[in-house]
């Protein structure tokens, strides 16, 4: 994130000594990305963070590609993914590319009998259904209905449920998620044009620290695989940290709509950026109100990205037949636009409730295997008259 965070005790320089009350060192670890170039934060840890006792096994998970090279609309119907108790199985990825991995899950069971850690890409979960609280050791995050928990690379987390009813819309992206720059001025603030601001962000506000020594599974993704680890020391015993790389939460219902006289272009929607894809929301708000606009959006060619929209709640007025946790993938080299009947419908209205999640990627998504389970095979012809 662009602006400064500070939890529990840290010394007054960094690099310098730091001592427990018994007198022995506290553990300083940079934590940050793009080598020493990027974003980062300083943490003082109990133990070394360095303390592997055993590496129990690797294995694949990677994504079972259908159609690598694909022209075809599809909506996928995302609610038929089935339930699954443990987090890590439940993540299906749908959509993939060199650059970002789009996945549904619907976990029933908190993550508790082990440690996750994403080494490859920054984690963008978007809580569709279900409350909870993401733990880390960067210090803790309760969620709900509309919230992104942007997690970076590296972040060693766990998830607990309050109940078995979760649906989750997750974006691992390889490259680090920002907010747009267009929203920041040279220091990192977000300006007043931007639909957010950071009174919006929710910031770790609790450390979970813990002083233990044992066997502690952590399973971390790196390159496809998973790599199950022991650690000899509990992974949350940050005692404080200070910097500018945390996860951090922010709810889709604070995002303020941008609207205009005439129909509004998706990047007023923009609310993530990395630099091979866009996020965007969609939130209820005004039409436009030029005295012949047409609310509904215009017809336009996909030439050097694929859309995908991710269908919250409400009706979403471009489309026929859409319903919640539905997932539209139009590719690029083919143009789109709202369904017959949906430009003459948007005529006169005056406001919409829909709730939507946007990803528009640079380079052509492949559809996998489990995209394929759920997949409609006549939504392209769902344009014809």
């Amino acid at each position: 994130m662009p602006f400064y965070h500070k939890l529990g005790e840290i010394p007054r320089k960094r690099h310098t000594i730091f001592r427990k009350p018994n007198g022995d060192l506290y553990y300083e670890q940079l934590f940050g990305t793009i080598g020493f170039d990027g974003i980062s934060s300083n943490l003082y840890h109990e133990h070394r963070p360095t303390q592997v006792k055993e590496i129990v096994k690797q294995y694949s998970v990677a994504p079972k590609v259908a159609k690598a090279n694909n022209l075809k609309s599809y909506k996928f119907t995302g609610f038929d993914v089935p339930a699954e108790n443990d987090y890590l199985d439940s993540r299906k990825i749908m959509l993939t590319n060199s650059d970002c991995n789009i996945i549904l899950a619907a976990p029933k069971k908190s993550l508790r009998d082990y440690f996750y850690k994403n080494t490859d890409a920054d984690e963008v979960l978007f809580i569709h259904k279900g409350t909870g609280t993401l733990r880390t050791h960067m210090g803790n995050l309760t969620f709900s209905y509309g919230d992104y928990l942007v997690i970076p690379r590296g972040m060693i987390y766990q998830i607990d449920f309050d109940t078995e009813d979760n649906r989750l819309f997750i974006v691992e992206s390889y490259s680090p998620v920002y907010t747009p720059k267009r929203y920041r001025n040279w220091f990192g603030q977000l300006l007043e044009h931007s639909p957010f601001c950071e009174r919006d962000i929710r910031r770790p506000d609790q450390l979970e620290t813990h002083d233990e020594k044992g066997e502690f599974l952590m399973k971390i993704k790196k390159q496809n695989d998973i790599i199950e680890v022991i650690y000899a020391t509990h992974p949350f015993d940050v005692v404080g940290y200070d910097g500018f790389n945390y996860p951090y939460a922010f709810s889709i219902h604070d995002f303020e709509p941008i609207t205009g006289r005439i129909h509004q272009p998706p990047p007023v929607h923009q609310t993530f950026e990395t630099n091979a894809f866009v996020i965007c929301s969609f939130v209820p708000r005004l039409y436009d109100y030029h005295p012949d606009s047409i609310p509904a959006p215009y017809n336009h060619s996909n030439i050097d990205s694929d859309e995908v929209l991710y269908y919250v709640d409400g009706d979403f007025m471009s489309r026929n037949d859409v319903d919640a946790g539905h997932i539209s993938l139009h590719p690029a080299g083919i143009p789109h636009g709202p369904h017959p009947g949906a430009a003459e419908r948007s005529i006169g209205e005056t406001r919409t409730e829909e709730l939507a999640v946007m990803v528009d990627t640079f380079k052509p998504l492949k559809v996998t295997e489990e995209a394929m389970k759920i997949a409609d095979e006549t939504y392209h012809t769902s344009w014809l008259d």
